[in-house]
């Protein structure tokens, strides 16, 4: 079992942007933390790419403004956005975290869609 265990769920936001060659969608993150310390996430990473194959990083401090401590067995949820110039795109990346010993660590978020719903076979 991994220390920190992350979910994606994702929505396609229809009517959030007035540009109709842009595309914005959700994301609800869930960071449950199944080992033994309290953990705080420092940092985040993503990799963003869109259906053209254009890549965009985002990395920075903390997520929505906050740096949260995790307990043992405690999960943080968190809800942010992207917005892409195709209606289908993927995203992945990884937090940094840090134990409450110092030890830090990756906590990698596994590839996830973003696609605008029936546009997919």
């Amino acid at each position: 079992m991994t220390q920190v265990d992350i979910k994606v769920e994702t929505q396609y936001l229809k009517n959030q942007i007035p540009d109709k060659s842009k595309y914005a969608f959700a994301y609800k993150i869930s960071i449950h933390n199944n080992g033994q310390h309290t953990v705080q996430l420092i940092n985040r990473y993503w990799l963003i790419t869109d259906g053209n194959g254009k890549k965009t990083e985002v990395q920075g401090p903390g997520v929505i403004g906050e740096q949260p401590h995790i307990k043992s067995g405690d999960c943080f949820y968190y809800t942010s956005g992207a917005v892409l110039d195709t209606p289908v795109g993927t995203m992945q990346g990884h937090y940094e975290m840090q134990r409450e010993d110092g030890e830090q660590f990756d906590a990698p978020i596994k590839v996830f869609s973003l696609a605008v719903p029936n546009v997919l076979n």
